[in-house]
């Protein structure tokens, strides 16, 4: 199954999160399909934090790819945000 996640990067105790679009049973960190946006959840005020790429991410649902919570979360915020 195509699943839509986080991928962890950054530093220790400074996480940089990619969303990805990848096997499910593949690794968190490991191979993915695509990258379609990314999460800085300790990004400082006045730097973008979150960023997605819409069309790709309504192009993956729509074969099929299944959000995991987390970015399921993410995508509704930046909804919000946007509207």
């Amino acid at each position: 199954m195509v699943v839509i996640r986080l991928a962890r990067g950054g530093a220790k105790h400074r996480p940089f999160y990619s969303i990805v679009v990848a096997d499910s049973r593949k690794a968190r960190d490991g191979r993915f399909i695509e990258r379609v946006g990314f999460y800085d959840p300790k990004a400082p005020e006045g730097r973008e934090s979150l960023r997605l790429k819409s069309e790709r991410l309504t192009y993956w649902t729509s074969t099929g790819a299944q959000l995991s919570s987390t970015v399921a979360r993410l995508v509704k915020q930046a909804s919000k945000k946007a509207a």
